[in-house]
């Protein structure tokens, strides 16, 4: 449905106040069984605190994630390790059961998340809508919760419909052949890298 994974760079810009956000997603091999890291920069403002953030994301083949570290330029940051299977620890090993159950991400000033998700279900319209606990980053606190979400595939890989677990808010987002958010309604559009 998706294409294999090839080293790609993509820009998304907020749809309310000013920000930018440049990533590059890229098959890697690494000794912890890491093959497919996400890195980005991004500055933005988020509920009227401006802020810049560094992330990196590694995911093993399965598009599950097994690590994710933010720093904020105002030296913030958040370093946390998984199984793969919904089993989060620090990276000095120690245990967060508060977590257990989230595999997948969601990182609140990005798109990007919204594709590990689509990738690791495989979801297809015949799937139905998958209800998933994730572990949620908002980037005005940077303090993780778990928070709910649906998945639910409106066109074989092309389309699909977000929706939080309390139905306060709804997207449908178009995908391309990497299964990363082209345009999200209301909050990031994807820009052109020939453009810009």
């Amino acid at each position: 449905m998706f294409r294999a994974l090839s080293s790609t760079t993509v820009r998304w810009r907020p749809l309310e106040g000013e920000g930018l956000e440049h990533l590059t997603i890229q098959p890697v091999n690494e000794a912890d069984g890491a093959v497919i890291r996400a890195e980005s920069v991004l500055i933005g403002d988020r509920n009227g605190s401006p802020y810049g953030v560094s992330y990196r994301i590694d995911c093993d083949a399965g598009w599950r994630v097994i690590s994710f570290s933010i720093k904020t330029t105002d030296g913030r940051t958040v370093d946390l390790r998984s199984d793969g299977r919904g089993h989060w620890r620090t990276p000095d090993g120690t245990p967060l059961p508060q977590f257990d159950s989230c595999i997948d991400i969601d990182l609140a000033g990005t798109p990007f998340t919204n594709t590990l998700p689509i990738r690791r279900l495989g979801l297809v319209r015949q799937s139905g809508t998958a209800r998933l606990k994730m572990l949620y980053v908002p980037f005005d606190s940077f303090e993780p919760a778990v928070d709910g979400q649906h998945y639910t595939c409106l066109e074989d890989g092309r389309l699909y419909r977000y929706e939080a677990d309390d139905r306060s808010f709804t997207a449908d987002l178009p995908v391309d052949e990497d299964g990363l958010v082209i345009d999200y309604p209301t909050l990031f559009q994807r820009l052109s890298l020939e453009t810009i």
